[in-house]
């Protein structure tokens, strides 16, 4: 099995490549050991020495290091070997449910199953291609102010508020009139 990597924005986060599905049906993010137990291999990567998050994207695992820990040249070996031995395996991803959701709910409004849409079709699978996710989190019809959730790669990251500005707000203006703001919900 040959696994790539891939740097992200993120300097604190690598992305992980295996060359099979991950986690197609919905992206899955841990930050602590104890939301971690939930995953056999998220579970393993919070037992190296400097690992802060795990993030499972359609065929990717970003990991995030602590940015006081170790440097990337000494976990990028023993993540690769657990990521490694996880597949070669036949582990499953989860022990059980995910919990996860796709966030599409039948009583939402036409313009927040607009912006939802927008952020599947467009938005999404380009933030994907950095290791990280984004997710929809609240709309304020009245104030037209769109709070979005950053994951993976995309949280922390020093070029995250940049991206909501010049690149997901100004696309949801443009599709979505009602959309004035978009603020990132920390």
């Amino acid at each position: 099995m040959f696994i790539q990597t891939e740097p992200t924005p993120n300097p604190n986060v690598l992305k992980f490549l295996p060359g099979r599905d991950v986690s197609p049906a919905a992206a899955l993010e841990y930050r602590t050991i104890d939301e971690a137990t939930a995953s056999p291999l998220a579970e393993a990567l919070f037992e190296l020495e400097g690992v802060d998050g795990v993030f499972f994207g359609a065929d990717y695992v970003s990991v995030t290091r602590q940015p006081q820990g170790p440097e990337w040249s000494e976990m990028k070996a023993p993540i690769l070997g657990v990521v490694m031995d996880h597949f070669v395996s036949g582990q499953p991803l989860t022990r059980g449910a995910s919990g996860e959701t796709d966030g599409h709910a039948e009583d939402d409004s036409e313009i927040v199953a607009e912006i939802k849409a927008l952020l599947d079709s467009r938005i999404r699978p380009a933030v994907a291609q950095d290791g990280g996710d984004i997710l929809f989190d609240s709309f304020d019809e009245s104030t037209g102010v769109l709070n979005l959730r950053m994951r993976g790669a995309c949280a922390g990251c020093p070029s995250s508020s940049a991206t909501l500005k010049a690149g997901v707000e100004q696309m949801m203006r443009h599709y979505v009139p009602e959309v004035t703001r978009v603020e990132q919900t920390i």
